[in-house]
Formats: structure tokens, C-alpha cells, sequence
């Protein structure tokens, strides 16, 4: 989960410890189903607190279900963030999110069936996930690097195509996940503006150690 400033005192880190098993149990439920018609008592139960605890932190389900996809995007953003770490060049930073994020359907399933199931809705929203493309995006354009003149089109390219890698992982588990993503990050590298050669060599960088 991601992590935040601990609570001043106690019931304050009681309150933040019930929102977050309510947002885990969201979470639990979106990646083995998909299914946000499970009741308020179902989710409850699940995370082992009180019916009447849910309303004190959440108005529907509806807005639980969204405060649990966003945890996830945002959890997924630190983890690529955290990986990526040393890697300067946008390009570079744009083809080993994709590969990493292939490998995270083995090492993070959870994680990743909630980006697949629930991914496409927020790719322009103001989500850990969105916020960290569109930045490697900008310092792309910005340097010349990608082509691409509009950063809202490219991050729609760049999600689509991301999250349609997620779902090959997960539909085809027999495939070389590893080969998939590398050949989907040069197709998205050549798409912003990278020449041919040059996505071709990018793609096929060695990851970051323990990635």
C-alpha cells in the first residue's frame, strides 16, 4: 500500500487503519471480480470492521471503490518510481515502465488486475500513475526526444497501450512476457517520435539492477 506520514495519535491511526482495511478489502474484491455490487456488509466483513465503521469514512460504495483503484494506481506509480530511479532519459524511462510493468503481473498480481480491470477510466485522472506519465511524457517533449505534440493524445497512447500489455499478461500466461513488452515498448517509443534504430536499441536496455 502506499506509504503516508503515520497518525499524531490514537484514534486517529485507529480511523486510518480502518479506512485502509476497508480500502484493501475494495481492493481484494475489484481484483478477483471486478464486482463493485458487493454489499456494504460483504465489504465490511471482509475487512474484519464494524457495518456501521463504513459510513464514517466513506459516503457509497461508489466512492470507496474509487479511493481503492486510486490507492492501487498510486502504489503502482512508487513502485515504477522506485525502480526507475537513475534512469534519465524519458525514453529509456517510458520502455522499462513497460517491461516492469509485465513482470508486476507475476510479482504484484493484485496490484495489476485492479490496473486492468479498472485502469482505463483513470488514465487521465490526477492518480500517482497518470501524474508520474505525464511527466516523463513532458520531459520528453520538452528535450526533443518525442515528437508528439500534444501531451493528453500521447498519454492516452501510452495508457491504452500499457494497459492492453496488463491484460495480454493475464489473458495469454503462456506468452513471453518479457518479448511482449519489449516489442510493445519500441512500437510506443517509435509512436512518440523516437526513431527507428534508436527505439529499436532503447527498448532492449538492461533494466535497473533488481528490477
Amino acid at each position: 500500500m502506499p506509504t503516508s506520514a503515520p497518525p499524531n495519535n490514537r484514534f486517529e491511526r485507529r480511523r486510518a487503519e480502518t479506512r485502509g482495511a476497508l480500502i484493501r478489502a475494495a481492493r481484494q474484491i475489484l481484483a478477483e471480480s471486478g464486482d463493485a455490487g458487493a454489499s456494504i456488509q460483504a465489504i465490511a466483513e471482509r475487512a474484519d470492521v464494524g457495518f456501521g465503521s463504513f459510513y464514517n469514512h466513506f459516503d457509497s460504495k461508489a466512492e470507496l471503490f474509487d479511493a481503492a483503484v486510486v490507492d492501487a494506481l498510486e502504489e503502482f506509480g512508487q513502485q515504477s518510481d522506485e525502480r526507475l530511479t537513475g534512469i534519465e532519459d524519458p525514453a529509456e524511462r517510458v520502455a522499462a515502465g513497460f517491461r516492469l510493468s509485465a513482470r508486476m503481473a507475476d510479482s504484484h498480481p493484485e496490484l495489476m488486475q485492479v490496473l486492468r480491470r479498472r485502469g482505463l477510466g483513470y488514465i487521465h485522472s490526477d492518480n500517482g500513475l497518470a501524474r508520474r506519465a505525464l511527466r516523463d511524457l513532458e520531459a520528453g517533449m520538452a528535450s526533443g526526444r518525442f515528437t508528439v505534440t500534444d501531451p493528453a493524445v500521447a498519454l492516452s497512447g501510452l495508457g491504452g497501450t500499457l494497459l492492453s500489455l496488463v491484460e495480454l499478461r493475464f489473458a495469454r500466461p503462456d506468452l513471453d512476457g518479457d518479448k511482449a513488452a519489449v516489442d510493445l515498448a519500441e512500437m510506443v517509443l517509435r509512436m512518440l517520435g523516437v526513431p527507428l534504430q534508436d527505439a529499436h536499441e532503447v527498448a532492449r536496455r538492461p533494466l535497473p539492477e533488481g528490477a
